[in-house]
Parts: structure tokens; sequence; C-alpha cells
């Protein structure tokens, strides 16, 4: 045995006889026993899970037989159990429950996530086996699923580069460190600016137009902050706020919209500047070092798009249609502003304001009419679930005899249409401060033949809880966020792999947003929306003078909700494309100048994300890769264009969809396993028409066949 393995089996009996990683956990499916799981088991647990991979990996090195599949890249898949146990419990409770020990723990940790993979990518021996196996690949006669995870083994290390020379893997290594440790820098810190960014209101006048509820919450909130008799907004991950749609007072909304913006850039120990540009420079130097021009190209030769010149030229196929549109929106919001009395034009602080009212004036569509069809518990079990059951058959039980890791998330045992078992679900959907913003999806526990384990997953959301004794009324965005993620959800709760490294949603960043967003249709679905848009007090269900109005409104505002997200794709295409040369910029002027290249409009119509809190590129593994929120929006909205064709929401066309898309994970590669059950390529003219847009941005007539392209993203 080596040194480096001796260390690691020492570092594996030290300190851990009580760890509940130790040994897979004895709760059923495997879940997570958090009620016995301290916070200071985590970074024990992942280092001696670290240690025991690592000697697990050197075995594969050692074994003298020459390389076979089962040897080395079954192995491999093999390998690393007890780290994938603690990391995914603790990856699930410093992103919806952290703590000050966890987020030490996250720090401590970074560089050594970072120092273990490249342990493994940058393995001479190992590669060497790799290697061998995928050059005498054809001759291996392997089954589909096996081959696909050869080729992804062998790419991978090679991208993580195995092929450098030993001076340049040191190098490397240093900048997967330092990367690694900055990303975590970074999310800690802007954790810390959103909670610090909320909005105080002294005077409760200043809140005309929001509901008794959300006051109440608001006061509420600000008593837990230690601040009685005041009001406390606090920030949601994206710039425009929910309640800007509603505060009567320009200077509140103001004061809240400036609270948004400049988050996490105030010159204090949260501001993320520093962080962002050190973060852009590295990654430019890391794609450089690897044969990549810049970190856009480095990130897209193994996404579904292929080169940052196939994901900008999609986008720029939209913008200018979008940058009209906006234009067209813009001016009226202006002219409903001067004909109330004002002498000003739309800022981005009014447009929600302003364009709310303009929806109710022409739609006759008031958002607080429909709260009352939306109660959340309803939602889930009588939408979400009925949902499910109407297209794949599946069934859901209420599980509360499993530990969870807040008392308000909530846990479902998932039966298939035969009754057996298929998985384990959490939901934890109200909003906290030490919770991380937006909505996402995990796993606890993978699925895997080899391993024998079914999917255990989770779905995470930022709702505003209301206060207590007041019903859990929710919007209808909220509504479609539970719905998308959820559809990440089936995505990972379908997986059928053998193999852990491809199985669910382990697939491309421009791929894996794909059934999320088309899970959205359902929520406006006529054979869904009545089963669980019922009234909390009268039992009504929404009546279909209000659906109407909802379908009717849908394309409403699309250049503003359509285009943030296209400006923050494009924002973060223009960093990762700075090549190693350009050096370190400064974030503000870039970030302008940025914007100024889009062509959209920017000034009325700012990104979705800022830079200096846009966690997504920074933290959260979709650095060049915001694009694909859009075009896995083309993707859906081409499936959706086939389920209409093909009679809708039938039990047929689900599993149709399940069988070709849903459970394949990354057994194939995404275009033709797109165009087998598409019948063609993706098109973007009915990702145009869910925009209400044609081609040269004129409008489509408000009774044709547009649908609401409002995305939700993690």
């Amino acid at each position: 045995m080596t040194a480096t393995a001796q260390q690691g089996q020492k570092a594996i009996s030290a300190n851990l006889a009580t760890n509940p990683f130790a040994k897979p956990s004895t709760l059923p499916f495997e879940a997570p026993p958090f009620d016995k799981i301290k916070d200071t088991d985590y970074q024990p647990a992942i280092e001696a899970g670290m240690a025991r991979q690592l000697a697990e990996v050197r075995a594969i090195d050692a074994t003298k037989a020459a390389p076979t599949f089962d040897n080395t890249i079954a192995a491999l898949e093999r390998s690393g159990r007890m780290l994938d146990r603690a990391n995914n419990a603790f990856s699930a409770v410093t992103g919806a429950n952290t703590n000050d020990t966890l987020q030490a723990a996250e720090k401590a940790l970074a560089p050594k996530f970072a120092a273990h993979a490249d342990a493994i990518n940058l393995d001479p021996k190992l590669f060497a086996r790799v290697g061998a196996l995928y050059d005498k690949r054809a001759a291996l006669k392997l089954d589909p699923e096996q081959a696909m995870v050869l080729q992804l083994t062998y790419e991978n290390m090679v991208r993580a580069g195995a092929n450098l020379s030993p001076a340049d893997k040191v190098q490397l290594s240093k900048l997967n460190s330092q990367l690694s440790t900055l990303e975590t820098d970074f999310q800690q810190k802007l954790l810390a600016g959103t909670k610090a960014g909320a909005l105080v209101v002294d005077d409760q006048a200043k809140l005309a137009g929001m509901t008794d509820a959300e006051i109440a919450a608001a006061a509420a909130a600000a008593k837990e902050r230690g601040l009685a008799g005041k009001y406390l907004l606090p920030l949601q991950n994206t710039t425009q706020q929910p309640a800007l749609a509603e505060i009567k007072d320009r200077a509140t909304r103001q004061a809240l919209f400036d609270a948004s913006w400049t988050r996490s850039e105030k010159g204090d120990a949260n501001d993320t500047r520093a962080d962002i540009a050190e973060l852009a420079l590295l990654r430019a130097q890391k794609a450089k070092l690897l044969g990549f021009g810049t970190w856009a190209d480095y990130v897209l030769q193994n996404q579904m798009a292929k080169t940052p010149g196939t994901a900008l030229g999609f986008m720029q196929q939209l913008g200018r249609p979008v940058a009209v549109e906006q234009r067209r929106e813009a001016a009226d919001l202006t002219q409903l502003i001067k004909q109330q009395g004002g002498d000003f034009a739309v800022t981005p602080a009014d447009w929600n304001f302003y364009s709310e009212q303009l929806r109710k004036a022409k739609y006759d569509l008031n958002q607080d009419e429909l709260k009352p069809y939306f109660e959340i518990q309803k939602v889930l079990s009588d939408g979400v679930f009925y949902a499910a059951n109407q297209l794949y058959g599946v069934t859901f039980k209420r599980r509360t005899d499993l530990p969870v890791w807040q008392p308000d998330v909530m846990t479902y045992e998932v039966f298939d249409a035969d009754g057996s078992h298929l998985g384990l679900m959490y939901f934890d959907y109200w909003k906290r401060d030490n919770k991380s913003g937006g909505a996402w999806m995990s796993n606890l526990v993978g699925q895997s033949k080899l391993l024998g384990t079914s999917p255990v997953i989770y779905n995470v959301a930022n709702f505003t809880k209301p206060a207590a004794g007041q019903p859990a009324l929710i919007t209808f965005d909220d509504v479609t966020t539970m719905f998308h993620e959820f559809g990440h959800a089936l995505h990972g709760l379908f997986a059928d792999q053998a193999y852990p490294s491809v199985s669910g949603t382990s697939v491309a960043r421009d791929f894996v947003e794909f059934p999320s967003q088309f899970n959205e249709h359902w929520a406006l679905d006529p054979k869904i929306l009545p089963h669980y848009a019922v009234n909390y007090k009268t039992g009504e269900v929404i009546p279909q003078s209000l659906v109407d109005k909802i379908k009717r409104a849908s394309a409403f505002d699309t250049g503003y909700s359509f285009g943030e997200t296209l400006t923050a794709a494009e924002l973060d295409m223009s960093w990762h494309s700075l090549t190693a040369a350009d050096g370190k910029q400064d974030v503000d002027a870039f970030e302008k100048k940025a914007l100024a290249a889009t062509g959209l409009d920017t000034r009325d119509v700012p990104p979705r994300y800022r830079t200096s809190y846009f966690r997504h590129i920074w933290a959260n593994g979709y650095s060049a890769g915001y694009y694909a929120y859009i075009w896995t929006k083309m993707l859906d909205e081409n499936a959706y264009d086939w389920f209409e064709d093909h009679g809708g929401l039938t039990r047929a066309n689900g599993q149709r969809f399940r069988d070709m898309i849903l459970s394949k994970g990354h057994t194939e590669d995404y275009a033709p396993m797109f165009r087998a059950f598409y019948g063609a390529d993706p098109q973007v003219a009915p990702l145009l028409k869910s925009l209400g847009l044609n081609a040269d941005g004129s409008r489509i007539a408000e009774d044709g066949p547009s649908r609401s392209a409002r995305k939700k993203d993690d």
C-alpha cells in the first residue's frame, strides 16, 4: 500500500466510529438521517470520503490484470460512495439551511474538493487504463450505455487536463484550487449581502398597495431580526422584486429596486466584485492552459450547442424581435404614466407597477384575484402530482416518518404506475434568510442499477411564507416554479441507468432545463388547472372567465420577462468570452460595455441578474451556460407543439416522452435524442410564437396561438 493510501485509511478510521455517513443509511431508500447528523459531522465525513475514494482509485491503478470495462470504468463508477452520501446531504443543507459552522466547512472544503478531483482526473496510471480501453472501444462489444460511459470518462479526463505536461498539471491544480475557493467566497458573500440588502420600512403607509397578509409577513420578518414595529422586505435572487408590482409609493419602489440592484457591491465585506474579476481571469487562464481560446469555448464543447457561435447566433435571432417589443412596451407604460399625470418616463423601478395596471386594464386580470385559487398544498397535491399521474401514471404518498433538515420540509414516496417504488421526494418551499435565493432540484441519493439505489430528490424554492394563521397562498408565477422544479424531479425520478455518471439529470446544461420548462405547460392545461385551482374559502373552481384572462395575458410583457433573461444570458457569454490576454476587468465598466453591446433595451429592462449577484454563473455551474434556459425553452416549445399535434395531455404521449427523453439520462447524444422524439431538429419559430412575436418583431394577433414564455430558472 502506498503512503498516500495508508494516510487515507488512517483518515477513514479516525473519529468516524459514530459519524452517520460512515456507512450507508439504514433509513428507507438510504435517505440521510438528518435527525442524527450534526453540523460538525459533514466535514470529517467528506474528508474521509475523499480519502476512501482515492484509495479505491489507487486500487484500480494497482490492478495487475489488463484493463477491462469492469475492473476500470465500472470500478470507478462504484468508487466514492461515502463521499457522495456526505456531500449530497451537505449540499442540501448549505444551500437551503446554512449557518456559520456549515459555511466554515464550505470554505475549508472548497480547495480540498478541487484537489481531490485533480488527484483522480490527473492520475496518469488511471488515465493510461482508461485510454487503453478508449483506443480499442470498437472491439469491446459494449452495450450503448457502457460505450457512452467509457467515452465520457475519457473525454472528461482529457477536459480535466489528463494530457497536460507535469508542469502544466501543477499549474492547473493551482488554478482549480483558487477557483473553488473564490466560488465559495462569492456564494457566501452574496448570501450575506442579499440578507443585508433587505429593505427596512418604518411607516406602513409606504407599503400601501400590498395585501394585508403581505404586510403582516413583512412585519413578522422585521420582528425576527429584532426590528419590532418596522417592516422588512427581503430580497429574492433576481433584479426585480415581487413587491415592486404593488407598492404605490414611488420613492419606496425606487428604494427597493436600488437595494436589489446594489446588493453585494457596497464596498463592504459582502462586495463580490473583486471575486468576480478574479474568477473571470482565472477561468480564461484555465481555458488557455487546456487549449481553448476562451472559457466559453471550453464549456460549450460538450454541450448540445457545441460552440459559443451557435449559442450567440441563436440568441441574436431572438434579439431583434424582442428589442422591438421592449420599445413598444416601454412606450405603452410611459403613456400610461402620462395619462395618470406623471411627468416621467418608465424606469425599472416603475415597470412592474405600471405593467400590472396595464395588464388589469387590458385583460381585466388582477394578480390578487388569482391568489385565493392557489393554496400551496392544493397546488402540489392536486396540480403538480395530478399532472404527473395523468401523464406518467405515478402516485404519491406523504411520509412523516423520515427526518428532514428543517421543519417546513415535506416528504413523499413516489410509486410507479404498476405500484412499485420509484423514488422519494422532499419539498422545501419557504424563503429563509439562511437559504440561497432561487429554486432548484438535486439528489440526496442518485439512481443506479449498478449500485442498487433509487432516486431520493429534493425541490427547493423561496416563496414568501404567510404570517401565522394566514392561508398559504402563492402567485401563479410560484405555481409555475413548482411545475418547473418538479419537471427536473421527474427527469431524476424516471432515471433508468446502470451507471451513476450518466443517470437522470447528469446531462448538459443546455439540455437539463428542457424537461423542467416543458413541465410548466401543464399548469394551465384544461385537464389540470380546474383540478387544483380552487378557491380556498368557497371551494369554487377557478372560473373559465379568469382562465381566459390568464391565457389572453400570457404573452403580455414578454419584452420584459423574456428580455431580462436574454440580456443576462448575453452578459454571461460576454464575461466568458474574455481571453487570458484581456487581463483582469473592472467589473462595472465591463458590465456597462457588455450590456450596451446586446442591442436590447437594458436601460428600462435590466438583466434578470446583474454581474455582482449572478450566482448561476459565478458559483452554481452555469458559467457560459445561462443561455441554456433560452435554448431549452426552444426545445420545450418544439416538444409541446408535438404534444398539441398528437392529442395533448394523454398517458400515451406522456409515456412516449418518458421513454424517449425523461428516462434516457446521458446515454445518447442530445441532438439525435431530441430528433428521434420530435422528428426534426429544433426550430426557433415555436419559441417566438410563445412570445407572441413574429420574426420581424411584429406581434401575433392576440387571438392567435401564442403561449406564455414566462420561464422560471433555478
